[in-house]
This record gives structure tokens, sequence and C-alpha cells, in this order.
């Protein structure tokens, strides 16, 4: 078993309990305010990622991380050798962190405010999927898959940036949009550091190529 279908049964499990527990959701959620308080309750920023708000909520993150999980699991393994499952596991685990800092800074002292689902995550892990292979092809909403990676890229971070920009909702784009960068940092720091793949160099190549085949 992967360990992306792991986390993706972890995640349906506790979500689905947690739909129908509102003492569990109340406790995993992060809730800016109460880790203002209390600072020993950061671990909110984990336990956030493994709950959804609804089902549909739940079936677009899960497919999503599955779609690029899978295949990002097995390029880190090439990249990484023995070190690349627990690069995996880092790379998403701190990425749940990493996304919700600003959304703490954010509304730290606004009691009413709360956010869930693993969408910073997500996100780091589908970005750096995308920088390793920039010229795969996606979709885009209602778009069919046509476009390049490098393509979509900059236009969800727009797009994210714009909606986080806009005001407040019922999505939190800029866990969306932080997790994203993030899983590019952390894809090529760690690169750097223990690999002799230069992932700049990859998607550098792998652009030029594209471009060049028309």
């Amino acid at each position: 078993m992967t360990l992306t279908l792991l986390i993706i049964i972890i995640t349906v499990i506790v979500s689905l309990v947690a739909m129908n527990n509102a003492t569990l959701l109340d406790k995993c959620i992060f809730h800016p305010y109460s880790i203002a308080k209390d600072p020993s309750q950061w671990y909110r920023a984990i336990t956030c990622g493994f709950i959804h708000a609804d089902f549909p909520h739940l079936a677009f993150n899960m497919f999503s991380f599955y779609m690029f999980g899978e295949m990002l699991e097995k390029d880190v393994d090439f990249i990484f050798g023995s070190n690349g499952k627990l690069l995996f596991l880092l790379m998403y685990f701190s990425s749940l962190v990493v996304c919700i800092i600003p959304t703490y800074f954010s509304h730290k002292k606004h009691y009413n405010y709360r956010s869930l689902g693993a969408s910073g995550a997500v996100s780091a892990i589908v970005f750096a999927g995308i920088f390793l292979r920039p010229s795969l092809q996606i979709g885009f909403f209602v778009i069919p898959p046509i476009i390049p990676g490098f393509v979509f890229g900059p236009l969800y971070l727009a797009l994210t940036i714009y909606l986080s920009k806009k005001g407040p909702g019922s999505i939190n784009h800029s866990a969306h949009l932080w997790g994203s960068l993030y899983g590019i940092v952390f894809l090529i720091l760690s690169s750097r550091l223990m690999s002799n793949f230069s992932v700049i160099d990859n998607f550098i190549n792998s652009v030029t190529k594209y471009i060049s085949s028309f």
C-alpha cells in the first residue's frame, strides 16, 4: 500500500466520523483564537487536515491528492532513494502546518473564524508534482486536461491570490497559496541537500523540450 493511499484511508475515516460528531470536529478544527490563548493547541494545524466540511470537499481533496500523490511518491523514490518515503511524509505533514501559519496571524483575534481540510497539503503535493513534471497535461475546473502544468500553475496561483485578496469566504485560499509555494520550495531545498538531482534544471529542460516540440 502506498503512503498516499494510507493517508487517504485515514483521512476519509476521520472526516466521515467528524461529520457526524460535533465534539470531534470541534477538537480537530483549526481555531486561531484558541491557539492564541493556548499554544498547546497547535496540534490543530495537523488535525484540521484530517477533517472536511462535507463529502464533496473531502472527495475533491482526496481525488486530487490521489492523482498527484501516487505519481510524486514514485518520483521522490527515484530522486531520494531510501529517503523518498520519509521526505514524502515530511512534505505532506509539514505543509499542513506551514500553509496555515499566515491564516493564524490573520485570524488569531477572530473568535468565529475556523478552518478545516487538507487543501493546503494537497496543494503542496500537486505543485511539487507539477514542478517535477511541468509538461503534464492538467484540466482547470471545466477545462479538460489540455493545459501543461507549467501553464496551469501560474494561472492557479494568480486566481488564488485574487480570491485571497477579494475577502473572506468559506474557502481558505491563503492555505492553497502557501501550500502550493511550500511544496515547490521543499522539493528544491531537499533535492539540493539530499540528492544530485537538480529539480530546477529538470523543470527548465522539460519546459524547453515541450515548447520546442511545436
